[in-house]
């Protein structure tokens, strides 16, 4: 069984965010991580590995940077086998859209059994990439994933929904995001962390896949950043300690605002 993971770098969430003026971008240069809602689409292939299919190679692939190597290694440890990189200056600056056309051709290269996402990117708190890539390779799409089961050429997919559960049976090759639910990632030992770095690591230019340049990175983006503004203060505010008469303080609080008569 061959699974690709699609993994993103994205800023440390230690780190302070700041915005590029000029292109209204988020600045990467800083300090940055893997995705940690990746980390659960790593933690559920390696579980598959290690039980239903203990022949999968597990495909890390990326956009990104040549720096995001570092997030492509940290995915490497938790146990990805090889990884695809895509690293070309032409890619800066994609929507989501671009980044789906480039992920979309990456994962055509070779023929995998499932391509697993993490529920969203902690940057951007997005949701959509899954259906996005798995549109533009004509595959069924599966969300939210709470558990996922092998069958004979299928997936069954136990879906987080607001009401419950819904089972959902998928013919692969298919594309599945998982919830942060799923799963408790691993934290890879210090000789996985060392091994990353000698495991398969291919670097690919858009003139590889076939990517016109043009219909991806800031050239092809559809979407437009129109305005950006800090969130307005809070107003004052007033620490209370409590010594025994917090619950006081804060009702007269409350009535000196006119919250509660």
């Amino acid at each position: 069984m061959r699974i690709a993971i699609c993994v993103k770098e994205v800023p440390d969430p230690s780190a302070e965010k700041r915005i590029d003026e000029g292109t209204s971008r988020l600045v990467r240069a800083g300090e940055n991580t893997l995705n940690p809602y990746d980390r659960h689409a790593i933690e559920a292939a390696v579980r598959i590995k290690e039980g239903p299919a203990p022949d999968t190679e597990i495909t890390v692939v990326t956009v990104g940077p040549e720096s995001a190597a570092r997030s492509v290694d940290r995915a490497l440890a938790q146990g990805g086998d090889r990884s695809v990189h895509v690293a070309d200056e032409a890619a800066a600056g994609s929507d989501l859209l671009g980044t789906a056309r480039i992920l979309a051709a990456a994962l055509r290269r070779d023929q995998y059994d499932l391509i697993l996402l993490g529920q969203q990117a902690a940057d951007a708190e997005c949701y959509v990439m899954a259906g996005l890539v798995a549109e533009l390779l004509e595959l069924p799409c599966v969300t939210q994933a709470a558990s996922i089961e092998l069958g004979d050429g299928s997936v069954t997919v136990k879906r987080q929904v607001e009401t419950g559960y819904d089972t959902v049976k998928a013919q692969t090759p298919c594309v599945v995001s998982v919830s942060d639910a799923i799963n408790d990632p691993r934290y890879p030992p210090l000789p996985a962390i060392m091994g990353a770095k000698k495991k398969p690591h291919e670097v690919l230019a858009l003139a590889d896949l076939g990517v016109d340049p043009a219909t991806v990175g800031a050239a092809g983006a559809g979407t437009r950043v129109g305005g950006l503004s800090r969130p307005e203060g809070r107003g004052d505010t007033v620490l209370i300690e409590d010594d025994g008469s917090a619950a006081e303080k804060i009702m007269e609080f409350l009535v000196e605002k006119k919250v509660v008569a």
